[in-house]
């Protein structure tokens, strides 16, 4: 996998490097969408913990604004449309699936986040046409939130299979 790279016109230490690598979890060299989904875990918990899953999913719309203003920032001038260091996105998906887990067991959010990364990756329909259709920081951030939704629909039932039955 190739070295990630910051843009040319922004510093290590601009925010919207900060934001779009999640504090730097993208541009760990090997799978930089799992590590950001990863940092974004412990960040969930304890917003789950301490406001709950109104918090979540008033962080989780948070991560996404500002997802678009930083992801369309660090990509602005690169030819690259959605490169692997901006992660910001995964931290907003990983946030809405894990609404699905409140109140918050461990094996939930364990579930959770592979739910997430399998359907982030796969990208079933319409997913992958979000990622195509959508430039810029909207279609970064927006095939994420695609998934995630995918995620929590099929993480609420299988945590909730015995009370939907």
């Amino acid at each position: 996998m190739a070295k990630a790279t910051l843009p040319a016109d922004l510093p290590l230490w601009h925010p919207a490097v900060w934001l779009s690598t999640w504090f730097g979890s993208g541009l760990l060299p090997v799978a930089p969408g799992t590590w950001g989904s990863l940092a974004a875990l412990p960040f969930a918990w304890v917003i789950l913990t301490e406001i709950g899953p109104w918090g979540l999913a008033a962080a989780a719309v948070l991560a996404f604004a500002a997802g678009l203003w930083a992801a369309g920032r660090y990509v602005r001038d690169r030819a690259e449309k959605d490169p692997g260091s901006v992660v910001i996105d995964e931290v907003a998906g990983q946030w809405l699936t894990l609404l699905a887990a409140a109140p918050g067991e461990l094996w939930h959010f364990a579930t959770g986040f592979l739910l997430f990364r399998l359907f982030d990756i796969v990208k079933p329909w319409p997913v992958r046409l979000v990622e195509r259709r959508f430039a810029g920081g909207l279609g970064i951030m927006g095939d994420d939130v695609a998934a995630a939704i995918y995620a929590g629909v099929f993480a609420y039932v299988l945590f909730n299979i015995e009370t939907l039955t």
